[in-house]
């Protein structure tokens, strides 16, 4: 059974890490990056902890083991992470009230676990769990990444800018 919270421990921080690992661009096919999706962002274990340490991250658990996760990623972290600096900046051009959103900095599902739900329910326990005054969830997701593009949509979020940055083309989604 699977079970949905915020991380809390070193250990399951840890083990989103060895998630990513397995699933960053640099890790996978081509193919696998077209038909799977892939993460972009790499990170590390202190900048991963303070972000916890400020909004605790949601992770899907089943038999003691991390099997997804999305990443809370709270404003104050917007300079911590370069590739992701073009996206906070496209949020302050379109997001009025800089406050009452909660930056989602990366979702990523097992491969063995896809296409159960795990996608949607790390959404849904994120918008139950976000601070209070928070009630509005954005992130960003490469245009090549159509798996993540229409998972994405599939929950409700919509596109409300797409924008360049280096050689990338970024769609920056909401959820309300």
């Amino acid at each position: 059974m699977i079970t949905y919270k915020q991380a809390s421990t070193m250990e399951e921080l840890e083990q989103i890490l060895a998630l990513q690992q397995l699933n960053l661009i640099k890790n996978i096919s081509a193919e696998e990056r077209k038909n799977e999706g892939f993460l972009t962002v790499e990170h590390d274990m202190d900048i991963l902890k303070a972000m916890n340490d400020v909004c605790g991250h949601i992770i899907a658990v089943e038999d003691d083991q991390v099997v997804g996760f999305a990443l809370c990623m709270h404003r104050q972290f917007a300079e911590s992470i370069e590739l992701l600096q073009p996206m906070f900046e496209e949020i302050d051009k379109v997001i009025e009230n800089k406050n009452g959103y909660m930056a989602m900095g990366q979702i990523c599902v097992a491969k063995s676990h896809r296409g159960r739900g795990v996608f949607r329910n790390l959404y849904l326990t994120m918008k139950e769990k976000l601070p209070e005054g928070i009630d509005t969830i954005v992130t960003e997701v490469e245009g090549k990444n159509t798996r993540s593009l229409a998972a994405h949509a599939a929950v409700g979020f919509k596109t409300i800018n797409v924008y360049p940055s280096g050689e990338l083309e970024w769609h920056l989604i909401i959820l309300q």
